[in-house]
């Protein structure tokens, strides 16, 4: 359904490099560059970054990224920890979401919640 979005972020560079170690387990990369804008995808352009243009603060957006098995969680959450992310929920079954919902959550760089999910068992 969703055939792109966009955040806004603070710093576009740094939340580029952010993105390009925590979406490589999940295969995603950089797909484009449009003057300041990046985006991301496994194919096509999914996520864009885009500079922020308000000063004031910015509002919490959450993204859920699939991952193709629950190995590619663990490594997602690995990465993003290594790259400065604040770890929010570190890897797990989530069975109130449903039996086999195996996620793992952090803060981005602008205070986003990023997940990635594998739903397979």
């Amino acid at each position: 359904m969703i055939d792109h979005m966009a955040i806004q972020v603070a710093n576009v560079p740094a939340s580029a490099d952010f993105y390009d170690r925590v979406l490589a387990p999940l295969g995603a990369q950089r797909t484009k560059q449009f003057g300041e804008f990046i985006s991301f995808g496994t194919t096509g352009h999914t996520l864009w970054l885009v500079p922020a243009t308000d000063d004031g603060p910015a509002r919490e957006v959450h993204l859920a990224f699939a991952a193709p098995d629950r190995a590619a969680v663990d490594a997602f959450h690995a990465a993003a920890v290594a790259a400065g992310a604040e770890s929010l929920h570190a890897p797990r079954l989530w069975p109130q979401y449903h039996e086999s919902y195996y996620g793992a959550f952090v803060r981005d760089l602008d205070g986003n919640n990023i997940e990635a999910v594998c739903h397979t068992a």
